[in-house]
Order: C-alpha cells, then sequence, then structure tokens
C-alpha cells in the first residue's frame, strides 16, 4: 500500500480518441491528485477534459520541454500529468520520467491504448512491423527523408512499416493521409529508388479506436480518399501472410 508521506507525479495515458477511454485506474489518480496538467502537441485529442475533473491546465511543448515546472512541483502535492495515447509512446514523456528522478521525484505510469496496438485493427499481424517512423512537414531547409529510409529497410525484410503523421497542435495542422503520401512521393523523385510510387499498395487510417476509417489502395488513390478528421497513420505492408491478404481484402 502506497505511504501518503510520499508525493508522487502520474503520469497517466488517455487513450486514444476521448476522455472515455481512461483507464480506471488513472481516474482514481487523477481524482486523487491535487494538480492536473495535460499536453496535446503530440497527438490530437477528441474529448472534454472538464468531463474528467474540474480544473486541468494544458501545457504547451515549451512548457513540457523546457523548465516543466510540474515535475518540481510534484516534490510537495500530487501531481497527474496526462497524455494522449500511451504515455511512454512519445519519448518526450521518457525524458520527463528522467528529469523527474534527478530531481528525486516519485512517479507512477499508468498506460493506455495506443496506436502501437490499435494498428492491429488493418488486420496485420504487430509482430511482422518494424521499425516505426514519422512523416514530419517540410520546412524551409529542412525535408527529412528517414521515413523514406526506414520504410526500405522495412521492406527490404518484409515487415510492415507504420508511419506516424506529424502534428502541430499548436498550429492546428495535423497531417492527413494525403498529406503524407505527397511527401513521400516528393521523396521519391529525388531518390528514384521505386521505394514509395502512386502504385505501392498501402493503408491509410484515422481515428484508431474512435470510430475507425480504414482503407486498403494504391498510393494514388489513398491520396485522394477523404479519412475525415485526425489522427491520420499510414501503413505500408510488407510481404504479406494469407490471412493477412484475406484481411485487406475487405479493406479495399
Amino acid at each position: 500500500m502506497r505511504n501518503s508521506e510520499i508525493k508522487m507525479l502520474y503520469i497517466i495515458g488517455l487513450g486514444l480518441y476521448d476522455e472515455k477511454d481512461i483507464s480506471v485506474r488513472g481516474m482514481e489518480a487523477l481524482k486523487n491528485c491535487q494538480k492536473a496538467y495535460a499536453e496535446f502537441y503530440t497527438n490530437a485529442f477528441h474529448g472534454k477534459l472538464e468531463n474528467l475533473r474540474g480544473e486541468i491546465k494544458i501545457l504547451s511543448r515549451e512548457d513540457v520541454e523546457g523548465k516543466a515546472a510540474f515535475i518540481k512541483e510534484a516534490k510537495n502535492k500530487d501531481v497527474a500529468f496526462l497524455v494522449p495515447g500511451d504515455p511512454m509512446a512519445a519519448t518526450t514523456h521518457v525524458d520527463i520520467l528522467l528529469r523527474a528522478k534527478k530531481l528525486g521525484v516519485e512517479t507512477r505510469i499508468i498506460h493506455s491504448s495506443s496506436v502501437f496496438s490499435a494498428i492491429g485493427e488493418t488486420g496485420l499481424q504487430i509482430y511482422k512491423f518494424g521499425k516505426t517512423t514519422s512523416v514530419v512537414f517540410p520546412e524551409k531547409n529542412y525535408f527529412p527523408q528517414t521515413p523514406y529510409d526506414v520504410l526500405k529497410e522495412n521492406l527490404n525484410a518484409g515487415l510492415h512499416t507504420l508511419l506516424l503523421l506529424d502534428v502541430k497542435a499548436d498550429e492546428e495542422r495535423y497531417m492527413s493521409v494525403g498529406d503524407g503520401i505527397g511527401i513521400l512521393l516528393e521523396i521519391e523523385k529525388k531518390r528514384k529508388e521505386n521505394v514509395f510510387t502512386e502504385e505501392t499498395m498501402c493503408i491509410g487510417a484515422a481515428r484508431l479506436g474512435g470510430g475507425s476509417a480504414i482503407k486498403y489502395a494504391r498510393a494514388k488513390d489513398l491520396a485522394d480518399f477523404d479519412f475525415g478528421p485526425p489522427p491520420h497513420a499510414i501503413v505500408v505492408p510488407g510481404k504479406l501472410h494469407f490471412v493477412e491478404e484475406e484481411f485487406l481484402d475487405y479493406l479495399k
């Protein structure tokens, strides 16, 4: 049983879609905390925080990756830090754990649903996925080709590739499946290695866990399909098992 004299920083996953996805354990911890904070720059959130408790302060990327005052606050009171999806799916949150340890702040992680398990809705076998990568919005003098390199490596190994799409919540910019495909095709034009073309068969997915939209088709066809609100993701299948092939036929 926990010593009530020891204060705690609870890092609580909100799950994939809205406030109904938080676990019972997460809800109990949240209600018992003196202060509560949340971040939504790592993923979109479609719920209403006021349905969880009275006051929850939303932090910006700068708040979390900068001084992160809420970590020090947990030395003297129980503090909840709410994040979309599963807490440890983002490297930002690993950094929070490290900083808390250095400050002598006790932490407890309360897990929730994540895209890394929900992607199983595509019918692809989870253990056959290779490295996950992110497609980011290009900026002036910044057009990383990492997703292309990861995709090439996974395909050579016969593995599926999950491509997470960029989120810039502070600008209300959420990359769509069409945007992601356009960026990958742009990289293909530069590289010309035939890794990702308009004919590449891939899966577009949106809002997994909350009114999911999933479609399997050629890249050029998915680019024009309206998947609705974010978050979106792309999957490029590797070598398919016959059961996976049968399932994907239902997604065409």
